[in-house]
């Protein structure tokens, strides 16, 4: 990893952790139920910026890598895009051709984060209709979701980088995966998913290895409670209400007091795990479009960080957008298929980003043009 690019990439991450920050103590610090009108300007907002940062990429995108000589410039094609042809007689030509492959590849791969989170976002929704989570919660939630979503991207994406760099074949393993996940979500369309909230992985590890308390408490994420019984959790502030002789047994208890999860951190903790999942398609996906870790790292932090607002615009409307699961399958059979032939036929990042495009417009364009029927 060149200097600049560890220059760069820390630049970009304090940009972003103080927008978080900015959006989470400033902004929405105080819960409220969002409404569609504010959800649908936010989204605006954050759409603004990532295609503010594709303007970047497309002026200035050799910033990233520090490119200033035609050597430079070769070896980080040779890196990351070696289909791409240089002209050693016209390095500012081929750095522009450079700088226009990385802003496609970066539009292309929000575009697909974006329209793969779709999927996640159902079932976002689920989780918190199975939690029980106060609509007036959802926010304080989906922030710290998507706080650890963006460390786990960061993790996977330049760990993925450096096994494909090593072993070139593990992208034969993602174009395989991606296809076997493409069908079977086309297959699986119509199937109406629950979560069983008390069988759930997450759930079960958690209520195994550590303290859970039962009920909600407000906003907080942890209480302190002492066990009156195996079973049973009491809040020490609810102890004064304790009979007399229950009182002697929670007095002796109050100096081990535990501190318990609540059910609106549990439900993070779910929602991560939820992602952790995610992050096997959309990954691998945006790989197809590009082998640069910093546009790929890029792409999908900008179509994360609109995903909060997008949820509450999408809890509106959802049932609006059927064909969109169709559209999804659609997408990972491509992206799988270019994965699996990419040695013998290079498909133009262009046709790549016009493809998802037509697939994503005609999905929605059939979601509104053809009514619903009523058994559906």
């Amino acid at each position: 990893m060149h200097i600049t690019e560890i220059l760069f990439l820390g630049g970009f991450v304090v940009f972003i952790t103080a927008i978080l920050l900015l959006d989470m103590l400033v902004i929405d610090r105080k819960a409220h139920v969002v409404s569609i009108k504010e959800a649908a300007s936010w989204t605006g907002v954050w759409i603004a910026l990532a295609l503010l940062f594709s303007v970047f990429l497309w002026f200035h995108g050799d910033m990233v890598h520090g490119i200033h000589t035609f050597s430079d410039l070769q070896e980080v094609s040779g890196r990351y895009a070696a289909h791409i042809r240089l002209d050693p007689s016209d390095f500012e030509g081929s750095l522009q051709k450079y700088r226009h492959y990385m802003t496609i590849s970066y539009i292309s791969g929000y575009l697909i984060e974006k329209t793969l989170s779709v999927d996640n976002l159902f079932v976002m929704m689920m989780i918190f209709a199975s939690f029980g989570v106060s609509k007036m919660e959802y926010q304080r939630v989906l922030n710290w979701g998507i706080l650890g979503a963006i460390v786990l991207r960061f993790i996977f994406i330049f760990i993925g980088a450096a096994i494909i760099n090593k072993f070139d074949w593990v992208l034969l393993i993602f174009g395989v995966f991606l296809v076997y996940s493409g069908v079977k979500m086309y297959l699986d369309r119509n199937k109406k998913e629950q979560i069983d909230v008390e069988h759930h992985p997450m759930v079960k590890f958690l209520s195994r290895h550590f303290n859970v308390y039962p009920k909600f408490a407000g906003d907080k994420f942890f209480v302190r409670a002492h066990r009156v019984n195996d079973k049973e959790l009491e809040l020490v502030s609810h102890s004064a209400e304790i009979s007399d002789t229950d009182n002697k047994k929670v007095h002796n208890k109050k100096s081990r007091a535990l501190l318990c999860m609540t059910p609106l951190f549990v439900t993070v903790l779910v929602i991560e795990f939820s992602d952790l999942i995610f992050a096997f398609d959309s990954i691998p996906a945006v790989f197809s479009v590009s082998l640069d870790p910093y546009v790929v790292f890029f792409s999908n932090i900008f179509a994360i960080l609109g995903l909060r607002a997008m949820f509450f615009l999408l809890a509106a409307i959802a049932d609006k957008f059927r064909y969109l699961k169709i559209g999804v399958s659609v997408l990972l059979l491509f992206i799988g298929i270019k994965l699996l032939i990419h040695e013998y036929v290079e498909i133009d990042s262009v046709m790549s980003l016009v493809f998802i495009l037509a697939v994503l417009v005609v999905s929605i364009a059939l979601s509104l043009m053809i009514p619903q029927k009523k058994n559906e």
